[in-house]
């Protein structure tokens, strides 16, 4: 899964509000179109960009967090549409978290987001 590396990107995913939220993540997300994006991005390429704030926790915690999102997104990538970009933001409950409850939740979203999108094509 490609990163969102600039401001604008994560802008652009955050003010459509489209949004599924569990107990410890909430998951943003934007199908592009393809007008707003850089030439060096496939259409078909899925992105993803990570909010963990300082309410979670120190930076270790927060770098955690990090890493189990950055796991669990590409295990469950592909049940996402292509050219979806995502924005992953954790809940302070989410350092707490059990991996197999984070896990889950998820999956769960990321079939959402499937569902969701499918339904409005």
């Amino acid at each position: 899964m490609e990163r969102l590396k600039s401001h604008s990107e994560f802008v652009a995913v955050l003010k459509r509000r489209h949004k599924v939220s569990r107990n410890d993540i909430v998951v943003h997300y934007l199908v592009r179109d393809d007008s707003h994006t850089r030439p060096s991005v496939a259409p078909e390429a899925r992105r993803m960009g990570l909010a963990v704030s300082k309410s979670v926790g120190n930076a270790v915690t927060r770098n955690t967090v990090k890493r189990r999102f950055r796991v669990l997104a590409r295990a469950y990538e592909d049940r996402l549409p292509e050219g979806c970009d995502i924005v992953m933001r954790a809940k302070p409950s989410a350092a707490g978290a059990p991996f197999a409850s984070l896990d889950t939740q998820v999956a769960s979203a990321f079939a959402k987001i499937a569902e969701r999108i499918d339904r409005e094509r």
